[in-house]
């Protein structure tokens, strides 16, 4: 089935534990940190729910679902899985980084190799299959935490001070295992229905308490997450923080105060080969970055848009100086867009019948990332100049009979009104000014990881031997002349 939003809004209204400002939330729905993202996600489900967006597919099955779901067996199924994923990234324009598509593709890579987790506990080997079935048939949003928490980096899980201050296998039961530590971090997690916990950073030889896989819904029981400071609680309007106000999505700790998980939700069990192996054995984890990608596309676009307009709007458009600059943030979106399509393009089927993105290209962008947003921010900030300071605190001022006035006069350019050009500056600071866009700065930078990380699939997947043998022809095209040797 393919959920509507009031569907959505409804299986989130349950006992799930989350603490912010030292209060527990009593419903997420409407609580001030959490109300404008789960009306944006509502909105997402009703948008997919709608025949008429293209965002439905007859499953291996026989039954509907939600695209987000869809295991590619081709170039086309490929194409229409990021249509339908770019519909809900232009509706986000890219600021909701965690929405409901990203992990739902890691699950469709995990029950596309089921060869994979065959390779663990014969008991477990079904349980991501089903899983994802599962969560497809109930149009399920699942969010995941699959890092350990930034407390000594230096050493591994099992050589921390203390035991379990990573997520860990605290204890065996007939019936399933308890959980205890914590993990980071849990970005929209608050408002999703299940949560995937694993871990995708390098675990080492004696990691093997920390080892697993396995899903928990939000309202278990020990499970507790502690958001960071909210975005969106203290805005006076949507008006003055369009993106702050509605794509929130929220970050947190989520720690797992013994937290049973019975066997059929667990995946892998203190197997370290196994739990890199279900993201890189697996197209899981080429799948999930290609929503990244597609979202990232349609976050560039829109900031590019948004630069040509205010540069209308100011006049300045027509400046050689500013149409190189525009021009350099078109080639910098152009680059991210292409590799994504190219992707696409150069796919391949798996084994197991699977059409999987190319990796060369895709991780060719996912390594420029944290370099290419920055660049974009910061040539949009030459762009918007100190318009973006000069704004009124409020759109009161714009209706208030005695400030309209003073607004209309001096706030204002020779092609937009004065309530349009502020909007248009009130938009722009929230992507660059405010603690949204600060976050979303941080975001794009270590979307991967570090650096290193992010460079690194890039440098693995890359296929260098192509390269190589070029480098190879042209050497072997010439020599030193045989009459100068002695």
């Amino acid at each position: 089935m393919v959920r509507t939003g009031n569907e959505y809004l409804e299986s989130i209204r349950d006992n799930r534990n989350i603490y912010i400002g030292g209060n527990r939330v009593d419903d997420v729905t409407t609580h001030p940190a959490f109300k404008g993202i789960t009306e944006t996600i509502a909105n997402l489900y009703d948008i997919a729910a709608d025949e008429n967006n293209n965002m439905i597919y007859k499953t291996e099955d026989g039954t509907l679902a939600n695209k987000i779901y869809m295991i590619p067996k081709n170039r086309e199924d490929l194409r229409d899985r990021r249509e339908a994923i770019k519909t809900w990234s232009d509706t986000t324009y890219g600021f909701v980084g965690r929405s409901p598509d990203h992990v739902a593709s890691f699950f469709a890579g995990f029950a596309s190799s089921p060869e994979v987790f065959e390779r663990g506990l014969p008991k477990l080997k079904d349980n991501a299959a089903n899983f994802y079935k599962f969560a497809r048939d109930n149009d399920l949003y699942l969010s995941y935490v699959i890092i350990p928490p930034q407390i000594d980096r230096g050493k591994a899980s099992h050589e921390q001070e203390e035991k379990f201050l990573a997520t860990g296998v605290y204890e065996e039961r007939e019936d399933g295992i308890v959980i205890r530590g914590s993990q980071m971090l849990g970005t929209g997690a608050a408002v999703s229905n299940y949560l995937f916990v694993s871990c995708i950073t390098p675990l080492r030889p004696g990691d093997e308490d920390y080892a697993v896989s396995f899903v928990v819904p939000m309202d278990a029981v020990g499970l507790k997450l502690y958001p960071r400071p909210s975005y969106a609680a203290d805005k006076p309007s949507i008006f003055d923080y369009p993106l702050s106000t509605r794509f929130d999505e929220s970050d947190a700790l989520v720690v797992f105060d013994d937290v049973f998980i019975p066997w059929e939700h667990v995946f892998i069990y203190k197997d370290i080969d196994l739990v890199r192996a279900q993201f890189h054995e697996t197209p899981a984890h080429k799948l999930g970055n290609s929503q990244a990608q597609t979202r990232f596309t349609s976050k560039l676009k829109f900031v590019i848009g948004l630069a040509k307009k205010i540069t209308a709007a100011n006049g300045i458009d027509k400046i050689p100086a500013v149409q190189e600059k525009l021009g350099e943030l078109a080639s910098l979106a152009a680059t991210a867009e292409g590799l994504l399509l190219a992707s696409e393009y150069e796919c391949t089927i798996d084994k197991n019948g699977t059409a999987v993105p190319n990796p060369r290209f895709l991780y060719g962008a996912m390594g420029l990332q944290n370099e290419l947003y920055p660049k974009v921010i910061s040539i949009f900030r030459e762009l918007v100049g100190g318009g973006v300071l000069q704004v009124p605190s409020s759109f009161e001022e714009l209706v208030n009979p005695e400030t309209r006035d003073d607004m209309q006069r001096y706030i204002r350019s020779a092609t937009v009104r004065s309530e349009e050009k502020v909007q248009l500056f009130k938009l722009a600071w929230d992507v660059i000014g405010s603690e949204f866009g600060g976050r979303h700065q941080q975001y794009e930078m270590f979307y991967a990881g570090a650096p290193f990380v992010a460079k690194g699939f890039s440098y693995r997947n890359y296929r260098y031997e192509e390269a190589e043998a070029l480098a190879a022809k042209c050497l072997n095209g010439y020599s030193i002349p045989k009459d100068c040797l002695v």
